[in-house]
């Protein structure tokens, strides 16, 4: 099955008031092709998952500059100085979130778990307002699964079925969102025909993909 789109194939996927889950740290490994799509649109009132809100310029950041996000579930944002403003104007939800739990509640979610036992954030501000579980004397958060309705992710190659090659510091948190959405939407830098990937190499497999866009070359 050939996977692959054009961009403007994609603009009526996207709607109000989804939840979206955004690949890369710090704009490393995000596609910004995709989020590119979010801004042009104008989609708004965002639920938008990711590792951090990157600067005002990359990765995420034009959604929170543009404020087309209504919450926020991460785990940093100190260089988004416009995420915090808004944060405490009251404008933008923030749920920050230890970037290993957000990573392991993303995995919860694709594998169907229910959640997951953690004594990170034991004693913080982390706590308030979860389940805690003593497990052999020691105190545990429970910290529940996220899911998407959408992932926007970037790999370094693909094939038309949608089998993922990723490099270096982009297989970041690309990886686990495409187990936790509805919907795998991926922008690669270079398209392979199928057969040209070996089996071994392959990191995310095709069926876990919807939909591809190639911003590179093709083979």
């Amino acid at each position: 099955m050939n996977k692959v789109v054009q961009h403007e194939e994609l603009y009526s996927l996207f709607k109000d008031n989804g939840t979206v889950m955004v690949g890369g740290f710090m704009g490393v490994g995000t596609p910004t092709s995709l989020v590119g799509i979010l801004v042009d649109k104008g989609i708004k009132d965002i639920t938008l998952i990711a590792s951090d809100t990157a600067t005002p310029d990359t990765g995420v950041g034009p959604l929170i500059v543009n404020r087309q996000v209504k919450k926020v579930i991460t785990s940093h944002i100190g260089t988004n100085p416009e995420t915090g403003k808004q944060m405490i104007a009251g404008e933008l939800e923030v749920e920050l979130t230890p970037q290993g739990t957000l990573a392991e509640k993303i995995r919860a979610g694709g594998a169907g778990l229910g959640g997951f036992l953690t004594p990170t954030g034991i004693g913080t501000v982390v706590e308030e307002g979860k389940q805690k579980l003593l497990v052999n004397g020691k105190e545990y958060l429970l910290e529940v699964p996220l899911k998407a309705d959408i992932a926007l992710l970037k790999a370094y190659k693909a094939d038309r079925a949608g089998n993922l090659v990723f490099r270096q510091s982009a297989r970041n948190f690309n990886p686990i969102m495409a187990l936790a959405a509805d919907m795998v939407i991926v922008e690669v830098e270079e398209l392979v025909e199928i057969g040209q990937i070996a089996p071994d190499e392959v990191m995310t497999p095709g069926v876990l993909v919807d939909k591809i866009v190639c911003c590179g070359r093709r083979i």
